[in-house]
């Protein structure tokens, strides 16, 4: 009895390596915590059409929004840890414990950390109507006005909620913060009025700056963005030391199997990676995917939108449908060639990070 065991055991062993080389042998279900048009959905679905490519699967993006992200983090907590289930989430994902009193998951514990998908700065539009030119202009109409100006995010715990509130802290300034259910939304009421500002995220503000509907008036990296050249950082307008870099990860339910999230890793960092050197992505980063390939198509649409798509959604079949693939740009000097990150997996997941010029 004790010789079947140990035959079992070794048995099932052996099986592992070929589980994790044939995966994935059906669709895979991408969770996208937050609202179609989001920097989370447009970057993730992005990387989910590039994986769909690479593995012959269906990788479906299925957005499950609401409470800074965590809901649809708890709909991966409590998959199947087959790693058929994924979570694409912003750095909400792990500032949400220190919001939320409760949580239906525990962030440390419940998790395979996966890969990071990638990252940009936001960029501080408002309305044209406004009249506003500068980030002083708003600065001293909202030192005027104590808690009368309504600024937008894309819900509590957001990156863009954190923005918020980092520049609250930068600039001393006090108003009304309105949380909405994503990005989309808060972009329509602030061009709208409704409300006076919104750190949206680069690649969703692109089409409407670009088309004149809103107006930039900072971006909160620490250098300006090579997609907006003239438009001014925070910390060149008067607060030095203000930096803030929206990122977004993928993640797993805990207890995948280590061959499995390894290939994950392995496969996102290599369709991160295929794109050569110098071409500038939707977030003003050298990027690295192929330039005519599906996901930079569709990155391409999120970031400018176009007649059938002017959200700049970038829908993942319909939109890879109609575009003709356009070249971006490339890099010309070396301050348009920020350091990106790679990340290899380890049972305790992404952490071990290098930074590398592009």
């Amino acid at each position: 009895m004790g010789f079947r065991k140990l035959l079992i055991a070794l048995l099932a062993l052996a099986a592992m390596p070929a589980f994790a080389q044939n995966y994935p042998t059906k669709p895979v279900r991408l969770i996208i915590a937050f609202t179609p048009g989001s920097s989370t959905d447009i970057i993730g679905r992005a990387v989910a059409a590039k994986l769909q490519e690479m593995w012959g699967q269906p990788v479906v993006g299925e957005n499950r929004v609401g409470a800074g992200g965590s809901i649809g983090s708890a709909v991966v907590a409590k998959a199947d840890p087959d790693g058929y289930t994924l979570l694409a989430n912003s750095s909400a994902h792990v500032s949400n414990p220190g919001i939320y009193a409760s949580m239906p998951y525990d962030t440390l514990k419940d998790f395979t950390n996966l890969a990071l998908l990638g990252g940009g700065p936001n960029v501080l539009i408002v309305s044209p109507e406004a009249g506003w030119k500068s980030l002083r202009d708003f600065v001293d109409v909202a030192k005027a006005s104590p808690g009368k100006l309504n600024f937008s995010s894309a819900g509590i715990g957001s990156g863009t909620h954190f923005n918020l509130e980092k520049l609250k802290i930068a600039t001393g300034i006090d108003v009304a913060h309105v949380p909405y259910k994503g990005t989309p939304e808060a972009i329509a009421d602030t061009i709208g009025g409704r409300v006076c500002c919104y750190w949206a995220p680069l690649n969703a503000a692109l089409p409407h700056v670009n088309g004149g509907r809103a107006l930039a008036l900072a971006v909160s990296s620490a250098q300006r963005s090579a997609l907006l050249p003239n438009v001014p950082t925070v910390a060149e307008q008067g607060y030095a030391g203000f930096d803030y870099t929206l990122w977004v990860g993928l993640w797993g339910p805990a207890k995948m199997p280590a061959d499995v999230a390894a290939k994950i890793n392995r496969d996102v960092n290599a369709a991160l990676a295929s794109r050569p050197a110098g071409a500038v992505d939707e977030t003003g980063h050298c990027a690295r995917q192929p330039v005519d390939s599906p996901v930079h198509r569709i990155r391409d649409q999120g970031a400018r939108g176009n007649e059938e798509d002017p959200a700049g959604r970038g829908d993942q079949a319909a939109v890879a449908s109609r575009l003709s693939g356009t070249p971006l740009r490339r890099c010309s000097s070396s301050k348009d060639r920020p350091s990106t990150m790679s990340t290899t997996w380890s049972p305790s997941g992404f952490t071990s990070m290098t930074a590398r010029s592009v």
